[in-house]
């Protein structure tokens, strides 16, 4: 599969170099890297390339993504996948799959160990009744999106991380529905949100996401509480040590019994998202915006209160 990379700053430089010999050129307007090798994806021939990966800001990605669908490309574009309105997500489903495009929202923290680790342990249903799931995900940002040029407005980290959050939450539990509420929204150093937290009670266990550009040291935890135990992750493999933690309940009380796994090394998620993307490619997997629909619906009613 042969791919161009449409974007240039931190995240088209991972997805340049996890695409390896697939990688043809990126198209980037600004800068002057080797990589760069047209201003615009109209300037590229169609037949250099099969498949397109976004790393473009928001508002940028769905005419970009409209005109690679009427290519016949495939696409792989950095989260969220925010549209107009959810018609034009559902219009854009069905011209992939009119065309044979595959549209690939991404995603790359389902690819992580441990999460992969607590969906595996949630659908074994050892936990039994869940009663609380909560998150926090946080980085030190917040300096530097206060100085971008088109970062710090809207709903800020809300998008950003949360989208991750309410992605895993779809990871883990399926489909869950939209009824959460904005406990609290602060603007402590940017003109957009910089701490959000928001809350769910709409399933049969409370839920809890926190996110924020003011962690000054990288960081996620998770907490989920059950009826037969409880199970826990404390960092990212790529500010790790990451740690994964099954406690098994004792009745009627005492120490729990429990299972423990640190993993010290590189982030693995880009590279197994990127083989994953070629995978669908490979089996002509249709594509399927049933998440993005859903994160669009819950976001756009969250941001427009925060915002």
């Amino acid at each position: 599969m042969r791919v161009v990379v449409i974007g240039y700053g931190v995240q088209g430089k991972k997805r340049f170099r996890f695409a390896g010999a697939d990688a043809v050129g990126v198209v980037e307007p600004l800068g002057e890297a080797p990589e760069i090798r047209w201003k615009d994806i109209r300037e590229v021939p169609h037949e250099l390339y099969d498949a397109a990966i976004l790393c473009v800001p928001d508002e940028a990605k769905p005419p970009i993504v409209k005109f690679l669908i009427q290519a016949g490309k495939h696409i792989l574009t950095e989260k969220p996948f925010y549209c107009s309105s959810e018609q034009e997500l559902i219009d854009l489903e069905q011209a992939a799959r009119q065309s044979g495009s595959i549209l690939k929202t991404a995603y790359n923290h389902r690819f992580e160990p441990h999460f992969v680790a607590m969906r595996k342990l949630i659908n074994s249903r050892k936990l039994a009744k869940i009663y609380r799931c909560r998150m926090f995900y946080g980085n030190g940002t917040a300096r530097l999106v206060r100085e971008s040029a088109w970062r710090d407005k809207n709903a800020g980290v809300l998008p950003d991380l949360g989208s991750h959050l309410l992605d895993t939450l779809r990871f883990w539990f399926g489909d869950i529905p939209d009824n959460f509420r904005i406990i609290s929204a602060n603007r402590f150093e940017n003109k957009s949100p910089d701490h959000v937290v928001i809350g769910s009670t709409g399933l049969d266990f409370n839920i809890e996401l926190e996110m924020t550009l003011l962690s000054w040291r990288n960081h996620f935890t998770c907490d989920i509480f059950a009826e037969n135990g409880s199970a826990h992750i404390e960092s990212l493999c790529k500010w790790g040590p990451s740690k994964f933690t099954y406690r098994k309940r004792i009745f009627p009380s005492g120490r729990p019994i429990e299972e423990a796994v640190e993993l010290v090394q590189d982030d693995p998620t880009w590279e197994l998202e990127y083989s994953s993307f070629k995978a669908m490619v490979t089996a002509n997997q249709p594509t399927d915006l049933s998440d993005d629909l859903w994160l669009h619906k819950t976001l756009h009613r969250l941001s427009a209160e925060v915002a």
